[in-house]
């Protein structure tokens, strides 16, 4: 997820389980653990990404395609980055360190909003196409939730009013609400956001800020409504998610009975469960290619055509209906024998299938590229050339993330 978002839903965690919480026994030692608790739990559910710190660490692109969502981003090194935060706010924060000596309840509100902050962090970067492997070096598998689109205002508008509601000060309050109004009209002026999409979330607005309204100055209501608008938010994706992927699945059988389909690769657009990009990957072992294909789904093409969703996410021009709801926009068929011994005989290479989900080979065979971003504004960013000149030493310090594509390099399952 992108760091405002993150950023939002440890805010509201943080606020949800400071108001859970019996008050402290001054009213400046309750104000000090609400700052604590809201600081921490933010922090936290951002702490993950300072591995672009780290991207040096390998040469382009290879150093932020292994680099990030890695060793930050796993359960047992989250432990370590736990401790770091604490120690950082005990140092750094003199009122916090005075107010944890004596309150218990600051204490524990402490190290749950921290632990929050960061199973909130790996939880939400899984429900994307990205992929994430938190169980390493127990098992260095990708695992893709392949739920929620990267920015995704449903967050914002869920949780983000009633903690604009809870600020103090009506200016503080109203230039919150209008900021957020003015950049959800902004996504939807741009392409970016259906206006029925905006309508859902102005609607789901007013709802949660009733709630909260409603629930007094020190209620929980609308914070925690927020909470669960956003998982079950989540849920309902991934399961027009799963319905997506077969509606593909079974289309791609029908064209090309021979070849497998070992993925297909879902990503969200904003607030619409109805609209879906995908990328395909598909085995034909006979053959010795395997092919790859990119395109929008619509799960109710009677109601939303492809073509539909949000203008400027969709990819424009020749495109060709697979099945109804169902739109190519691009195809490669590669040399899977070439893939295999890259893997094998050239050590960036196989550095670098430890990322990609959708290898391309380009169409002169002398790049890899995951096909996922191909349509990426600023350009494919996992694009690494095969032989550069002059060819550089193999890189050291390769993460031993699982291969994506096991299946496809292997002919196995991964």
């Amino acid at each position: 997820m992108d760091n405002l978002t993150h950023s939002i839903i440890g805010l509201g965690a943080g606020e949800l389980l400071h108001r859970s919480l019996p008050r402290e026994a001054q009213e400046g030692a309750q104000r000090v653990r609400h700052r604590l608790l809201l600081v921490a739990c933010a922090l936290a559910s951002n702490f993950p990404d300072l591995d672009l710190v780290l991207n040096n660490l390998l040469p382009a692109p290879l150093g932020y395609l292994l680099h990030h969502r890695g060793h930050t981003h796993t359960a047992l090194l989250a432990i370590p980055q736990a401790l770091l935060l604490a120690a950082l706010i005990w140092l750094l924060w003199p009122s916090a360190r005075a107010l944890l000596k004596v309150s218990r309840s600051a204490r524990l509100g402490l190290a749950v909003s921290i632990a929050v902050g960061f199973a909130l962090h790996l939880a939400m970067d899984f429900t994307n196409s990205y992929g994430v492997h938190p169980w390493y070096p127990f098992d260095g598998r990708w695992v893709y939730g392949d739920m929620v689109f990267i920015v995704e205002p449903l967050f914002w508008v869920a949780i983000g009013v009633p903690l604009a509601l809870i600020l103090r000060g009506r200016t503080a309050r109203l230039l919150a609400l209008g900021a957020l109004l003015a950049v959800l009209v902004g996504f939807a002026v741009k392409g970016y956001l259906g206006w029925i999409a905006l309508a859902i979330l102005l609607k789901v607005a007013v709802l949660c800020g009733a709630v909260q309204t409603r629930s007094g100055r020190d209620g929980r209501a609308g914070v925690a409504l927020g909470l669960l608008v956003g998982a079950g938010f989540i849920a309902v994706q991934g399961v027009a998610s799963q319905l997506g992927r077969a509606q593909i699945t079974t289309a791609l059988h029908r064209i090309d009975p021979a070849a497998t389909v070992l993925d297909v690769a879902m990503t969200a657009f904003p607030s619409q469960p109805l609209c879906w990009a995908y990328v395909s990957v598909e085995n034909d072992e006979a053959a010795g290619s395997y092919r790859l294909r990119r395109g929008v789904a619509s799960l109710a093409p009677q109601w939303l055509a492809p073509l539909s969703c949000p203008a400027s996410l969709v990819e424009h021009g020749q495109s060709v209906a697979l099945a109804p709801g169902i739109v190519q926009f691009g195809m490669e068929q590669d040399d899977l024998h070439r893939l295999r011994a890259l893997s094998v005989d050239n050590c960036r290479a196989n550095a670098w299938l430890r990322f990609g989900r959708a290898p391309s080979l380009g169409q002169q065979g002398d790049i890899l590229s995951d096909y996922r971003f191909a349509m990426t504004p600023r350009g494919n960013f996992t694009t690494m050339p095969l032989a550069p000149e002059p060819a550089p030493p193999c890189p050291t310090g390769v993460p031993g993330w699982g291969y994506p594509r096991a299946d496809l390099l292997h002919g196995s399952a991964r």
